[in-house]
């Protein structure tokens, strides 16, 4: 089956929680611990997330660069893209309200929901 393209409007949209994740995680970390490892914590957590978010790609995934460091089947990717998105809400809500977290739930679930031609693919291959 054929990698299915893309709208530049759904990888902007996809982009905006990639990185809402990130900022979410460091910031969660921030303020649930204390002393030097606060810091380590605001870094690592953040910093794990995203090496995992970058290495572990599906070969040929239009949402991506197309290229894989580590080729992992889709169901993977997915299971690693939700887990870090679905954290990263989490910690959006811990760090800033459940109405906070609610809405990039929402702009999740509305990413996957129009990108769904995506994840067949990942599930199918």
């Amino acid at each position: 089956m054929n990698p299915p393209e893309m709208a530049g409007w759904n990888l902007l949209l996809r982009f905006a929680p990639e990185i809402g994740a990130l900022v979410g995680l460091g910031v969660a970390a921030w303020q649930s611990t204390d002393g030097p490892v606060r810091w380590i914590a605001t870094i690592a957590v953040p910093l794990v997330a995203a090496i995992l978010w970058g290495t572990f790609n599906v070969l040929n995934d239009p949402s991506r660069s197309g290229e894989a460091a580590i080729e992992v089947p889709g169901w993977l990717r997915l299971a690693i893209e939700l887990t870090i998105l679905g954290s990263g809400g989490v910690a959006i809500g811990m760090a800033w309200g459940p109405a906070a977290g609610v809405a990039f739930a929402t702009a999740i679930v509305f990413h996957y929901a129009t990108s769904w031609s995506r994840i067949h693919w990942l599930l199918s291959g």
